[in-house]
């Protein structure tokens, strides 16, 4: 019907229809072509050929296996600090740490003073007592002897005398003896008790003098110097609301730890590693590691140890777990080394040359397989993949992409 109507038109009507329906093809060739070029709506990459890195990646803190702590006077009750050496300082052997406020130690060492110089004062007093009564009664007893001696002396007269005469000198014989008994009694008592009289003053004596010199003690720790060169790591305490590093001003309980002093030789990044990832590590295995404080900076080292046996990680949360503890050592040094820092360590374990990787976050789980999309004709096509290795940022497809080709690098079937 259509090819009889256009019989009827006139030659000019033909080529005019013609041309309409060849304009027409064309805009439909040109559109499809247009959409078949057009780009995708999703970030894409394109599958290369290279190099593929086996790696583990750790979290990671700076840790010295060997430090000097500086603490508040164990004995000196809560302290003040009134001078803090910042964190980071360098400082030389007998440099100032940190200064307590010691206003109440020195007010206690004026009052133990006072009171050693009363003790010994009294021991003096004691001791010359004793010394004045030891001489009085030395004296007694001399004379309590004389008069004994006197009497015995009447008594052995007895036989030219008459009997009354000799019975008087034995009573005054007997007399004579019952005081000097009595005296050496009271000189044998009086030394006894000046000489315990004396210990008990002693006593305090000792007990004062040892009051001031453990506040001349305490005082002289009110300032705490570095026993050696190094840098300073301010320790942390609770402040109530919190964890807070000591600055000035805070106050300190009695042989709090301050401040350390970490021997840089010994600083080690620790980590801790699960069991499955255990098995590929050794040591000598060369690290790479990032730390947040200094991102200006990549550090090499080397695992130096991996612990044989699973401890208790309580950093992990609840359940707690067990894992392995790793120490790396650092090849290079840097003033701003420090323990407490925390970085990313990186441990290649392997090497694949010319692998086919695609970002990890190219990948995909669908229905147990994974799956990457893959750019071609205008739209995502669904590729079913098979993995051979991966790492923490790439993965090593030996099947199922081509080089060349641009894979997602977002799931296009989610609709934000």
């Amino acid at each position: 019907m259509i090819i009889e109507r256009f019989r009827q038109f006139s030659p000019r009507g033909k080529a005019l229809a013609i041309t309409a329906i060849l304009l027409a093809g064309s805009g439909v060739l040109l559109g499809a072509a247009r959409f078949a070029r057009r780009g995708p709506n999703l970030p894409t990459i394109e599958v290369r050929r290279g190099e593929f890195l086996d790696s583990l990646q750790f979290r990671g803190e700076m840790k010295a296996l060997k430090s000097l702590t500086i603490s508040a006077p164990s004995e000196a009750g809560d302290l003040q600090i009134i001078k803090l050496a910042p964190e980071g300082t360098v400082v030389k052997s007998g440099d100032l740490v940190v200064q307590f406020d010691g206003t109440k130690i020195q007010q206690q060492l004026a009052q133990f003073r006072s009171a050693l110089k009363s003790a010994e004062a009294e021991v003096g007093q004691a001791k010359a007592q004793a010394r004045l009564a030891e001489e009085e009664d030395k004296t007694a007893v001399l004379k309590a002897r004389y008069e004994v001696e006197g009497a015995r002396l009447e008594a052995s007269k007895q036989e030219i005398v008459s009997k009354i005469e000799g019975a008087e000198a034995k009573l005054k014989l007997a007399d004579s003896q019952q005081k000097l008994h009595e005296a050496e009694q009271k000189q044998n008592s009086d030394q006894k008790l000046h000489a315990a009289t004396i210990e008990d003053k002693e006593h305090s004596c000792l007990k004062a003098k040892y009051d001031v010199e453990k506040s001349e003690g305490a005082l002289a720790q009110m300032i705490q110097r570095s026993p050696s060169a190094g840098t300073i790591t301010l320790l942390q305490h609770w402040t109530g609301s919190g964890m807070s590093t000591y600055r000035s001003g805070d106050q300190a309980w009695p042989g709090a730890a301050i401040a350390e002093l970490p021997d840089a030789t010994t600083l080690r990044v620790s980590a801790r590693v699960d069991e499955t990832e255990r098995g590929r590590l050794a040591t000598q295995q060369p690290v790479t590691v990032r730390l947040n404080a200094i991102p200006d900076r990549q550090f090499s080292g080397h695992i130096e140890q991996i612990s044989s046996i699973a401890s208790l990680d309580f950093s992990s949360g609840w359940p707690i777990t067990r894992n392995f503890l790793l120490n790396v050592v650092l090849d290079q040094s840097d003033p701003r080394l420090k323990p407490g820092l925390t970085g990313d360590l990186t441990v290649v374990v392997d090497k694949v040359a010319d692998a086919l990787t695609i970002p990890a976050q190219a990948l995909f789980q669908k229905s147990g397989q994974n799956i990457a999309y893959v750019w071609r004709g205008g739209q995502f096509q669904e590729r079913a993949v098979e993995i051979g290795r991966r790492s923490a940022e790439k993965v090593l497809v030996t099947k199922g992409v081509a080089a060349g080709e641009q894979v997602a690098l977002r799931d296009p079937t989610v609709k934000e």
